[in-house]
């Protein structure tokens, strides 16, 4: 007869009873695969379940995958010297780790608490339910507290409902304030300073009035309610004007003139050659896209750049379009019309207002007339696609914008800044506030995180926009509703 199984067999019991138990769900580890040297001297606990599920991505050739290999490798180094892998394994930062295994035949008894678990989510077969029943076996035999580490705010809610205490991943969130404050700030100056800031075109003030303030940081020097006028700090702690022409021009196009503060110094940081990268905050309609593109365009016209690339996340980066009809191009388009849109508008004739001329219809069968941004694509000049093929790509010598930048995580922000070849330029526009990825938030996205990582960077730049120029409908909705 086979010896009884004891809880450390199934790695219910933590080596020490000190320290907490943190349960990373699937998500988490998908999200960063170094969180497993995160948690310091506490002990981390790896349900089975959740490498069942990670062995579901790891042939899929994107951020996702290569995240699940990423996790499977280390895993594989941390316990290649343990004979008993649920008994834990010592980690960098002075924890364990292990694997937890969750079997209903052989474990030990069910507990009350399990028993009531079971009747409220009674499919046993669920991975979110068999994760959440290792929580509460380990919650049965260990002293110390049992937390769920998960981003899926569903799972929050489940474990929550059954006693189970349970965090979101907090490693890379950013302060609340840093997404929740998009106006300039305002440095007091007197009336001569201001006078010989408007004539010099730079100040330079003491650093006590200077603190708190990242280089590159767009304020409003004033003096009394009215008298304001708009600069930039350096690295070297100069504050200087900006330096904007009073249109963008795009050749046979249209002119796009900064319609307030926000975009004045949103192409302030487009057009200067010392910043490659440029992170905007703004929501809809506040013309974040529109500027960036024709910033991109004037440029490229001027010669600055050999091209211009833009691009937007298939939702998420990782998400696949193969089931969609059509070709390739035929795929993306419903995805990229946005961005269609806006060269479209910026790229349109000047044509005078009127009736037009009587035109003679085309023949049939004869090639119809194509647009002027269509005929850059055709010579490369000008890309439009989706962010899920620039995995392995270096990018020299262009200006790249990213829209919709909030609905990437941290490290497929990571994996397009870490693309950007010499003399490039990256613009990550969004909107933190409207996310359709389930696993970031306003805190933790991809824009927000590259945001606060590369700030004080003396090649970076960020502005936020507040004020939408859409139309006096949009902005109303955009507030109210």
């Amino acid at each position: 007869m086979s010896a009884r199984p004891i809880p450390a067999d199934f790695g219910l019991t933590a080596p020490s009873q000190i320290v907490k138990n943190y349960v990373l769900d699937t998500n988490v580890l998908l999200h960063d695969p170094a969180s497993l040297e995160r948690f310091k001297e506490n002990h981390l606990c790896i349900p089975v379940d959740v490498l069942a599920e990670l062995d579901k991505f790891k042939s899929e050739q994107t951020e996702r995958g290569a995240n699940a290999r990423r996790v499977h490798r280390r895993l594989t180094e941390m316990f290649s010297c343990s004979e008993k892998v649920t008994r834990g394994v010592q980690t960098e930062g002075g924890g364990t780790v292990r694997l937890v295994i969750y079997d209903p035949a052989s474990c030990p008894k069910d507990s009350e608490q399990l028993n009531r678990f079971h009747r409220i989510f009674p499919d046993r077969e669920r991975v979110d339910h068999r994760i959440l029943a290792a929580c509460l076996l380990l919650m049965q035999h260990n002293q110390a507290p049992v937390v769920l580490v998960t981003k899926d705010i569903n799972m929050q809610l489940k474990a929550r409902a059954v006693g189970i205490e349970c965090q979101d991943y907090l490693n890379d969130k950013v302060d609340a304030r840093e997404v929740s404050n998009y106006d300039v700030r305002r440095i007091e100056v007197d009336a001569s300073e201001l006078q010989r800031f408007a004539s010099a075109g730079e100040l330079v003030l003491s650093e006590d009035r200077c603190s708190g303030l990242a280089i590159n940081e767009y304020v409003l020097l004033g003096t009394g309610e009215k008298q304001t006028i708009p600069a930039r700090i350096t690295a070297d702690f100069r504050f200087v004007r900006l330096n904007i022409p009073e249109v963008l021009k795009i050749p046979d196009g249209q002119s796009l003139k900064p319609l307030n503060l926000g975009q004045r110094c949103l192409i302030d940081a487009l057009l200067n050659p010392e910043i490659s990268l440029v992170t905007c905050y703004g929501h809809a309609g506040t013309g974040k896209t529109l500027v960036a593109v024709a910033a991109g365009l004037h440029e490229m016209f001027n010669r600055r750049y050999t091209g211009i690339t833009v691009s937007r996340p298939v939702v998420a980066m990782g998400e696949q379009l193969g089931f969609l009809p059509g070709s390739l191009d035929e795929k993306m388009r419903p995805w990229l019309q946005p961005i269609h849109d806006a060269l479209d508008l910026l790229m349109r004739p000047n044509v005078p207002l009127g009736p037009k001329r009587k035109q003679q219809k085309p023949m049939p069968g004869a090639p119809t007339a194509k647009k002027p941004y269509e005929l850059l694509m055709e010579q490369g000049i000008l890309e439009i696609e989706a962010l899920c093929y620039i995995r392995g790509r270096s990018i020299p010598n262009r200006f790249f914008v990213l829209d919709e930048a909030q609905q990437l995580t941290p490290q497929e922000a990571k994996t397009v800044v870490t693309r950007m070849s010499r003399d490039s330029k990256l613009v990550l526009v969004g909107d933190p506030a409207q996310i359709d990825n389930p696993y970031v938030d306003s805190r933790s996205n991809g824009l927000v995180y590259t945001r606060n990582r590369l700030k004080g960077q003396p090649f970076v730049a960020h502005v936020a926009l507040n004020r939408g120029e859409r139309s006096e409908l949009a902005e109303a909705g955009a507030q109210l509703m």
